[in-house]
């Protein structure tokens, strides 16, 4: 067993490597909803996207009050985060390392003592060039939890990944609107909070203005945060877009593919957009839609069930190797006894016929 990306860790800080490298590789496509806190994230239809069929994968706070994740990770300190998603045996949880042996709040446990919890080594020196890849066994450590849960998706085997509630802007609040208006200051159509602020510091506008403002409306759900603090995070947002950006032709040597299910998002600009009911028409048409299976019969059924148009298929072993038995090992197969002995074996043998018959 090589190294492996995913491991267990204990209270006395060993590793115990976890084989989940591709453990969700799909012949027909392995697809994922990538779930943010934006705030775009509480007009989703939830009962669509609790019922198609593919797992959301949660970063930190996102989904709260909505619904479940089915993977999730963060990269902030574990305080910020819920007790039921690190005792939750239903959730898997991918993390740093350096969470192991963090309280689990409300607890007096460690968070390797959690259910069904990974961790990883995250990497630093990660560039654009080799963003995600079937060789890395770390995850790509950028100061950022979607680029993380991106890469340990990737490293799980998902191929397709939808990116909902990933909002990546902070529009500028209506406390700073209000202000702008009445000092007659320009908000240009659909500029960012770091945007404006940033607009106004060059045009010389006096900050003690905007003194203790505060942005709400920053998550899908009930949090705000002050002003300046706002702007240096839709700053993040705006680096993160562009980091992802640069790193798109690894991401297409790799197989991957990002597209965005946030109306509005930043992302929108460089990489493809769906409605959340063409992303699940696209999950459905190759997985197959649950509401439209029937169960009617379905257990006094013996015969393969097949799409109507399926080909005449049959299975054959690959072409050098002997019938059922892996890779070619002629060379120690025992020497016949005699002539009877070798016409038995030549029956029993697949007959070899060259392309050219």
């Amino acid at each position: 067993m090589g190294q492996q990306t995913f491991f267990r860790m204990t209270t006395d800080k060993q590793r115990r490597p976890a084989e989940l490298a591709n453990s969700f590789v799909s012949a027909a496509g392995a697809s994922c909803f990538i779930v943010g806190a934006g705030p775009s994230l509480a007009g989703v239809d939830v009962d669509a996207l609790q019922n198609a069929p593919a797992p959301r994968f949660c970063i930190n706070l996102a989904g709260t009050g909505l619904f479940r994740p089915q993977f999730w990770t963060a990269y902030d300190p574990t305080a910020r985060f819920s007790r039921s998603t690190y005792l939750d045996p239903g959730v898997m949880k991918l993390l740093p390392a350096r969470r192991a042996l963090d309280l689990v709040p409300e607890t007096t446990w460690k968070v390797c003592d959690c259910p069904n919890v990974y961790f990883f080594q995250g990497d630093r020196d990660r560039g654009f060039d080799n963003f995600v890849s079937s060789q890395h066994t770390t995850v790509v450590d950028w100061n950022d939890s979607l680029v993380q849960a991106i890469d340990a998706a990737y490293q799980l085997g998902f191929r397709t990944l939808y990116l909902l509630g990933c909002d990546m802007r902070i529009e500028p609040p209506a406390e700073l609107c209000a202000l702008a208006k009445e000092k007659h200051l320009d908000i240009p159509a659909g500029a960012s909070l770091h945007d404006v602020l940033q607009q106004w510091d060059r045009e010389g506008v006096d900050r003690s203005l905007r003194k203790g403002m505060h942005a709400e409306g920053v998550y899908h759900f009930d949090e705000d945060k002050a002003l300046e603090t706002a702007a240096a995070t839709d700053f993040h947002y705006f680096r993160v877009a562009q980091f992802l950006r640069l790193s798109r032709r690894a991401m297409s040597l790799a197989g991957l593919k990002l597209i965005s299910v946030t109306p509005h998002s930043r992302l929108n600009d460089f990489f493809p957009y769906r409605t959340l009911s063409e992303a699940i028409g696209e999950i459905t048409q190759a997985c197959g839609d649950p509401a439209a299976e029937t169960t009617r019969g379905r257990y006094s059924q013996t015969d393969t069930r097949l799409p109507p148009s399926a080909p005449t298929m049959r299975d054959f072993s690959p072409l050098h190797w002997p019938s059922g038995n892996g890779p070619s090992r002629r060379s120690a197969l025992p020497a016949p006894r005699n002539r009877s002995s070798r016409a038995k074996q030549m029956q029993q043998t697949d007959v070899i016929v060259e392309e050219e018959g």
